[in-house]
């Protein structure tokens, strides 16, 4: 950039340190802790007190965390993301199940794994659960003794060792007592970034998920039945839910196991909660996501949740509308007024018509997965992309902001998987320029079938030459 506020010949760029730590900073996926454990046993007190304030909700009625939830934190300078498992209402039949299915999806989309269990109780036999899938998942994981008060509690946390995932750390996180020792040890365990965010080789993962009742079943079975392919449950231990192998178009893809297809859930109270935990699971450990829509049916709400699953966790997007054979001429001019309407935050994804049950335009998925993996992992050189937002800008600049214009002064894509650009500015740019400069960038560079992120850096005046 030169003195004038223009862009310069890439050539003359000298990158400011600020420049650099924040676009290094963005391209870094930190690494994620999961918090699992009972209902009741503390688990969003910790959190809060992990996060240093009163994020997730607590009450004194177990199971009011419904769903996962994702939290930035920090401690001692180190960038890690806290996600909030959940519970659910106590059932005795299908607790012990649960837990052990929580403690499953953490294992696979987290890089250590804090167990919470209350040290007053005792270890309980969905504890026991929960630590013999933990200790065979290779990862850290750390024992929370939870409600430690007194020195009579530090002899219950010590009784904890007998669940064999290592030493008991003994806490109160209602009164923050023992939680620094505790993330202490687990910092020095943590990996610098994400082991789950890098591409990994091997097959490109694939998640189908959609409300109950969609066609997800029929659908695998026809991709894997009509390609006369092997399929096969891929080795591993018993803990991980099953993937399966299947050739399509002449290539392999793992289809990660999506919203317990293939196991059932007797009781009604916990099945919600173990649908929404399989389904995140699934998206987390796929690098492309069909979501997969009844056509014949109006769109809902659970519909949309998917979606902004989806879009939260970052990943390729391919929208799937099943039981097209269903689907007259009224219905179909009503579903593009839906489309329209309803679904404006993923007008980027490609749209595949399809009957699972028939076999119609099953064929054209690959394509759409190609389409979207490739927008995924694209990366547009610093040079290009400043030519093409100094052009944008010339045309249309942002919106004046308390009297004052703001500039972009240097914009450079900080990583891909999904493709995240850093914007410096002078100044703030409002949410709506940020979405035009989004479509803008779509226009002109594709992206069907990936989200964007867009990170815009404000950086602050430099003090006059003395």
């Amino acid at each position: 950039m030169s003195e004038d506020g223009t862009w310069s010949d890439e050539s003359e760029w000298e990158l400011p340190a600020d420049v650099i730590e924040a676009v290094e900073e963005a391209a870094i996926a930190p690494p994620v802790v999961a918090v699992v454990g009972r209902p009741n046993v503390g688990k969003s007190t910790l959190v809060n007190r992990i996060l240093g304030r009163r994020e997730a909700v607590v009450q004194d009625i177990p199971g009011v965390t419904r769903d996962r939830v994702s939290y930035d934190a920090n401690w001692l300078g180190r960038r890690f993301v806290v996600q909030d498992t959940g519970g659910w209402e106590p059932d005795a039949k299908g607790l012990q199940q649960l837990v052990a299915d929580q403690a499953s999806v953490a294992m696979r989309t987290a890089d250590a794994i804090i167990l919470v269990v209350d040290a007053v109780v005792g270890a309980t036999a969905a504890d026991e659960a929960a630590a013999r899938l933990l200790r065979k998942s290779g990862k850290p994981v750390f024992l929370a003794a939870n409600k430690v008060d007194t020195e009579r509690g530090e002899a219950d946390a010590a009784a904890l060792w007998s669940l064999g995932v290592g030493e008991p750390h003994p806490i109160s996180a209602m009164h923050g007592r023992g939680v620094a020792d505790l993330l202490d040890r687990l910092i020095e365990d943590l990996p610098e970034t994400s082991e789950l965010a890098g591409g990994g080789g091997g097959p490109r993962r694939v998640a189908l998920v959609g409300k109950p009742n969609v066609g997800k079943s029929s659908l695998l079975n026809r991709l894997a039945g009509d390609e006369r392919s092997v399929v096969h449950d891929v080795a591993g231990t018993t803990v991980d839910p099953v993937d399966s192998l299947i050739e399509l178009g002449g290539k392999t893809w793992r289809f990660v196991d999506t919203a317990g297809l293939r196991r059932k859930v007797g009781q009604a109270s916990g099945h919600e909660f173990y649908a929404s935990v399989r389904t995140h699971g699934a998206i987390d450990a796929a690098e492309v996501v069909m979501v997969l829509i009844d056509g014949s049916q109006p769109l809902t709400e659970q519909d949309q949740r998917v979606l902004s699953m989806v879009i939260e966790a970052g990943r390729a997007l391919v929208l799937v509308f099943n039981k097209w054979d269903l689907v007259d001429e009224d219905r179909r001019y009503l579903l593009d007024r839906e489309i329209e309407r309803e679904l404006v935050q993923v007008q980027w994804a490609p749209r595949v018509n399809i009957s699972a049950k028939t076999g119609r335009a099953v064929q054209k998925l690959v394509p759409a997965l190609e389409t979207a993996l490739a927008s995924w992992d694209t990366r547009i050189p610093t040079g290009r992309l400043n030519t093409f937002l100094k052009e944008v800008v010339a045309a249309t600049p942002p919106p004046v902001r308390g009297g004052k214009q703001p500039r972009i002064l240097f914009a450079t894509q900080a990583t891909s998987r999904p493709p995240t650009f850093v914007l410096f500015t002078s100044g703030f740019l409002e949410a709506g320029y940020r979405r035009f400069l989004e479509r803008r960038l779509r226009e002109t560079f594709g992206f069907e079938g990936s989200p964007i992120r867009i990170n815009v850096r404000v950086r602050e005046k430099r003090s006059a030459k003395r």
